[in-house]
């Protein structure tokens, strides 16, 4: 919470990481654990992608309607995708006096380093975070795993999102080869 501190009282904090890595836990265990003055406001990246390809337009959502307006001392929100029907729905007001957590896949792109305070990158070991995921979001994620793992693949080569981190975590053991018993190969 040190880190926290540093940066003044209303810092940009945000997360990124691959689906399943723990941002969600990790962002609220942060909001839960602020230090003095304003509790944060917490934006999940999950309640802005517009489906299952929209990991880009999320993030691009991100630097036009909250980021940049809020570092400009503008007013500042997001809107809200409502998955059931598909379509955008409401508008969300980010109050500039208050810090700001920013958690899901697509939230460290180059144009929101300038942009953010504190920037996380969360690391997770494969099987372990698509276990997680698909545990937490069930058929509707399994269905689509590999869809959305492109989008994430394409994100992370082109905007090189761990780079622009200045707090790197790992929340589980990395991955390793099953071991090779003798006589086995």
């Amino acid at each position: 919470m040190r880190a926290v501190a540093e940066v003044g009282p209303n810092p940009v904090v945000l997360i990124d990481g691959p689906s399943g890595a723990g941002k969600s836990t990790l962002a609220d265990a942060l909001v839960h654990a602020w230090p003095t003055g304003h509790r944060p406001t917490l934006v999940r990246l999950d309640d802005i992608y517009p489906g299952w390809d929209g990991l880009d337009a999320a993030s691009k959502h991100l630097t036009e309607h909250v980021l940049r307006p809020r570092r400009a001392g503008e007013p500042a929100a997001w809107q809200r995708y409502d998955w059931v029907k598909g379509q955008p729905a409401e508008w969300h007001s980010v109050d500039a006096a208050c810090p700001l957590v920013v958690e899901g896949c697509g939230t460290l792109a180059l144009a929101n380093t300038g942009l953010s305070d504190i920037r996380v990158w969360l690391a997770a070991n494969d099987r372990e975070r698509k276990r997680r995921a698909i545990d937490r979001d069930g058929v509707a994620f399994a269905d689509h795993w590999d869809q959305w793992q492109h989008e994430w693949e394409t994100y992370c080569a082109r905007e090189t999102p761990e780079q622009w981190a200045s707090i790197r975590l790992t929340s589980t053991p990395p991955d390793r080869p099953a071991p090779v018993w003798p006589g086995e190969y």
